[in-house]
């Protein structure tokens, strides 16, 4: 294995001095990866069980999604949407099909899909629904994380998102999320064209809403004639148990049977839609809204390039040939089961919740404490790498790849780690 000639220490403190002091990562610098595995510069060996948060369902660095990124590398990267490329057709084809939608507008980051999906929003609002130009008006749910754009933040409620950044943008109305009366009432106004929804809230602490909620939010967005868009950028590409978190009691096996509880009208993808390997969004939708968006109106230098289009594919290949949805929705079993035993013998875990390999323990302590994170440095030392949301929530997401053996090990070191942990 080849050692970097910096250490960690050093690496860490490099980034201090150079980098924006916008992250406040965990004292761990990561070298290499594989599978399930990283390694720091110094050769320590850790389980990731945060897979940068969703975007590595496929695991580090899987060979197939590698070698299409080398062919395609060495044949053309980029040709920006001037001209025609020989690689974006044929992947629209894959994803639309994949996915069973008419079109795809394929981008870079997720909160870029996230933006586009908006904009799809309030177009499609004015073009098709005929609201009155500039009145139209999207709901969001409270404790979303869509991302850090100031429109995306112009509908958070957390402080550290929003404060120091306004003025905020106008037309977003924020609700109580897993809550149908409330989403009623709101939709009573004409001028709404749009609720966007994370089917399960990760950044929030992995919130999963009560059965019916996302079903009964569809139907009372058809009633109303108001389009239902799902950001599953992270919940999405089998980390829930499911080809997506939107499908709910869907049979399908491997792939989308087509027969989802619920299908967006607007459907958000990103992170995992490349296995972590180069940065690949798409935002999906039927004719009737893609087209409200004409040549001139729309568009990313980087978008729907031919590498990042070659690692889609290759990425989604992945994750049907190898079940790792199937993968997911076993092992989130075994986890919970796993974490849930711990609940019941330990004061320091309050609850468990998650779906598939999307999970997440409260920690008894307030939402202030330095408790959470202290716990992810034992962890850390211990050999397994989370991370802390929303002060005392550790998050636990690890690769789909992982196999039954290796995630009774990884609930070994858990439970060890907070049944030895010392506040």
């Amino acid at each position: 294995m080849e050692v970097s000639t910096l250490g960690s220490q050093e690496l860490m403190e490099l980034e201090d001095k150079y980098g924006a002091h916008n992250y406040h990562p965990l004292p761990i610098v990561i070298a290499r990866g594989e599978g399930v595995h990283v390694w720091d510069p110094e050769g320590k060996k850790y389980f990731d069980f945060l897979s940068a948060y969703s975007a590595i369902n496929q695991g580090h660095c899987h060979p197939k999604i590698i070698n299409a990124l080398k062919s395609q590398a060495e044949t053309l990267t980029l040709t920006s949407r001037a001209f025609y490329n020989d690689k974006l057709g044929p992947f629209e084809k894959y994803i639309t099909e994949y996915f069973q939608y008419d079109k795809v507008l394929a981008m870079n980051s997720g909160v870029e899909a996230v933006e586009t999906a908006l904009k799809l929003c309030r177009k499609w609002a004015y073009e098709k629904k005929g609201i009155e130009v500039n009145k139209a008006k999207i709901i969001f749910a409270s404790g979303n994380f869509h991302g850090r754009t100031l429109a995306v933040i112009s509908a958070s409620m957390d402080p550290d998102s929003t404060k120091g950044f306004g003025p905020y943008m106008p037309g977003l109305q924020i609700i109580q999320y897993d809550d149908l009366a409330a989403l009623e009432e709101a939709l009573k106004d004409p001028n709404v064209a749009g609720l966007i929804v994370e089917p399960i809230q990760g950044e929030a602490g992995v919130m999963v809403p009560k059965d019916g909620y996302l079903k009964g939010a569809y139907d009372l967005c058809k009633k109303n004639n108001v389009l239902f868009i799902a950001d599953e950028v992270q919940t999405g590409i089998a980390r829930t148990g499911k080809l997506l978190a939107t499908c709910g009691n869907c049979s399908c096996e491997k792939s989308c049977g087509h027969q989802p509880e619920v299908k967006p009208d607007i459907l958000i993808l990103g992170k995992a839609l490349s296995g972590g390997v180069f940065p690949v969004s798409a935002v999906l939708a039927r004719d009737e809204i893609m087209l409200c968006i004409k040549p001139g109106e729309h568009g990313s230098t980087f978008g729907g390039n031919p590498l990042g289009c070659a690692v889609a594919m290759a990425a989604l290949e992945v994750i049907k040939d190898e079940d790792l949805a199937g993968n997911a929705y076993k092992l989130g079993k075994v986890f919970r089961s796993r974490m849930q035993e711990l609940c019941d013998k330990s004061d320091m875990v309050t609850l468990v919740r998650g779906r598939g390999l999307l999970n997440a323990i409260v920690i008894n302590d307030t939402e202030d404490s330095k408790t959470a994170w202290n716990i992810c440095v034992a962890l850390k030392d211990n050999g397994l790498l989370a991370k802390p949301t929303h002060g005392n929530i550790i998050r636990f997401a690890p690769p789909l790849v992982m196999t039954e053996e290796q995630l009774h090990e990884c609930c070994d070191i858990i439970v060890k780690t907070i049944t030895e942990f010392k506040a």
